[in-house]
C-alpha cells in the first residue's frame, strides 16, 4: 500500500494534485493542507515545542499524487512527531481507502493508528476490514520492505483476492486479533470462523499465505464443505488435530487432517491419522486416507472397509468406487437390524468396491454396492438366505483363493467366483423336520460358522 500521510506538514493553499504515477507511488509523502474550514492556531508549550491546530472541516493531499485526507480536525504535535485527525477521518489511497472516527500518524515509523467504526479497504484486492481499531504500518526504506495491519476485538474482514478468473465471492472471516502482512499474507488468532456459501472452518488459529497457496487451521479445527450454492450438494465435514488447506486463486483444492482425523460425508464416515480431500468445482471429488495408530476406517449404513490406507472417489459428490490396500477387510449387513452372526465380511491384501446410484424406496438417489472385489490372499464369508421360506436358516460359504469377485444385486448377493488356488466349504441349513409328536420332534438349527481368520 502506497503512503498516505506526510513526513512533513505543510500549512498553505496548495492547487489540485495532478494523479497519481507508477513512479510517485510509494515515496514519502508530503501532506499538503488545502483548506481549513474556520479555525486555525500555533501553539508553543512550556519547553518550546510547537503545536499546530485546525477545525471546521480539514482537506489535504499527498504533494505529487492523488493521496487525499479530509478530517473534521486536526492537530500536530512536531516535537513528538505525531498528526492526529479527528472526527469523520477519511484516507484515500492507490492502494488503500481508510474511513474512522479518529486516527493518528506517527511520523517516525511511518505507523497509522485508526479508532472508533474503522474500515479499510484494500483498492488492489477488494477485501474490507471492519473493526474497533486498526494499526497500519507503511512500507519505507530502511524501516520496513512490506506492509503490516494489525486489528483487534474481533475484527470482520471480507477476504478477497481480485484476480482472472476469481468467482468474487469473499470469505467472511472472524476473530479476535487478525494480522495482515502485503496483499496475500495474513494470521488470525482467538475464536477464528471462515464463512462462504460453499466453505466454513473453525479454528483457535489460522493462517493463509497466498504466495504459497497454504492454509492452516489449529487447535480444535474443524472444516464444512456445502457444496456449491443452489445444488443441494451433500456436503462433508473434517475434523483433526491440524488442518491444512490448498488454495489456488483463494479456492480450496485440497482439504488434510493430519493426526486424529474424521471425515463425514452423506454415504461414509471415515476414520484414520491423515485424511486427505479432493475439492473441485466447490464440491468433493476424492479421498485418500492412510494411517498406523489409526487405520483407515469407513462406515456406512450397511457396509464397513478397514485398511492400511484408503481411496474413495465420488466425482461431483457421489460414490462410485473405494479402493483399500493393506490388510484390507469388508463388512456388509443386510439391513440395519442383521444380527452380527449373519455379518457378511470379504478380505485381501487389497479391496475394490464398486457402487451405483439406485433409488430407494422414498425415490432419493443413493450409492448402492454393485461389485466388491479381493485380491491377494482373498477369504469371504458369506450368508445366503432362501427368499421363499424366511423360516430356514442361511447357507453359509466360506471361500479362499487369490481373487475373490462377489456381485450385488440390490444389496444382495448375486454370485461368487473364486480364481487362483481356490477351495472352501459351502454349507446347507439343515431341513426342517415334520414332527409327529413333541417327542420325536427335532428342530431344524443350522451348523456353526467356520472361524474368522
Amino acid at each position: 500500500m502506497t503512503p498516505l500521510l506526510a513526513v512533513a506538514l505543510l500549512l498553505q493553499q496548495a492547487p489540485p494534485a495532478p494523479p497519481a504515477s507508477a513512479d510517485t507511488a510509494g515515496r514519502p509523502c508530503r501532506v499538503i493542507i488545502d483548506s481549513i474550514g474556520h479555525s486555525y492556531r500555533e501553539i508553543t508549550g512550556a519547553t518550546g515545542e510547537k503545536s499546530a491546530h485546525g477545525g471546521g472541516g480539514v482537506l489535504g493531499h499527498c504533494e505529487g499524487t492523488g493521496s487525499t485526507i479530509a478530517a473534521d480536525s486536526f492537530a500536530h504535535y512536531s516535537a513528538l512527531g505525531r498528526l492526529d485527525l479527528i472526527g469523520r477521518v477519511q484516507i484515500r489511497d492507490t492502494g488503500l481507502a481508510l474511513d474512522a472516527r479518529t486516527a493518528s500518524y506517527f511520523l517516525r515509523d511511518e505507523r497509522l493508528e485508526a479508532h472508533n467504526n474503522v474500515v479499510a479497504v484494500n483498492r488492489r484486492t477488494g477485501s474490507v476490514l471492519r473493526g474497533p481499531n486498526l494499526r497500519y504500518w507503511r512500507a519505507a526504506k530502511g524501516i520496513r520492505d512490506t506492509v503490516e495491519m494489525y486489528a483487534t476485538s474481533r475484527p470482520t474482514v471480507e477476504y478477497r483476492q481480485a484476480e482472472e478468473g476469481d468467482s468474487l465471492e469473499p470469505y467472511l472471516i472472524v476473530a479476535d486479533r487478525i494480522r495482515f502482512k502485503g496483499d496475500d499474507r495474513m494470521w488470525a488468532g482467538g475464536k477464528v470462523t471462515v464463512d462462504r456459501s460453499d466453505f466454513a472452518s473453525r479454528s483457535d488459529s489460522m493462517m493463509l499465505d497466498q504466495t504459497q497457496g497454504l492454509g492452516v487451521l489449529v487447535r480444535n479445527p474443524s472444516v464444512e464443505g456445502r457444496g456449491r450454492q443452489g445444488t443441494g450438494g451433500k456436503g462433508y465435514t473434517l475434523v483433526g488435530t491440524r488442518i491444512e488447506l490448498a488454495l489456488e486463486q483463494r479456492e480450496v483444492r485440497l482439504v488434510k487432517a493430519l493426526g486424529r482425523g474424521k471425515a463425514t460425508g452423506a454415504d461414509w464416515v471415515l476414520t484414520a491419522d491423515t485424511i486427505h480431500l479432493v475439492i473441485a468445482d466447490r464440491v468433493l471429488q476424492q479421498t485418500f486416507a492412510w494411517g498406523d495408530s489409526t487405520r483407515p476406517n469407513a462406515i456406512s449404513t450397511l457396509y464397513t472397509i478397514q485398511s492400511d490406507s484408503l481411496a474413495i472417489d465420488s466425482p461431483g459428490e457421489v460414490l462410485t468406487e473405494s479402493r483399500a490396500f493393506g490388510r484390507a477387510r469388508s463388512t456388509a449387513k443386510r439391513d440395519s437390524i442383521t444380527p452380527v452372526a449373519d455379518i457378511d465380511w470379504i478380505a485381501g491384501d487389497s479391496l475394490t468396491a464398486r457402487f451405483a446410484q439406485e433409488q430407494d424406496s422414498t425415490g432419493r438417489e443413493q450409492s448402492r454396492l454393485r461389485q466388491i472385489l479381493a485380491r491377494g490372499s482373498a477369504r469371504a464369508l458369506t450368508h445366503h438366505f432362501d427368499t421363499r421360506d424366511s423360516t430356514v436358516g442361511p447357507a453359509i460359504n466360506y471361500s479362499r483363493g487369490e481373487q475373490i469377485a462377489v456381485a450385488m444385486k440390490r444389496d444382495r448377493i448375486d454370485r461368487i467366483v473364486v480364481a487362483g488356488k481356490a477351495d472352501g466349504v459351502h454349507l446347507e441349513p439343515r431341513p426342517a423336520v415334520a414332527a409327529d409328536s413333541p417327542r420325536n420332534a427335532t428342530p431344524a438349527v443350522p451348523p456353526p460358522p467356520p472361524p474368522i481368520p
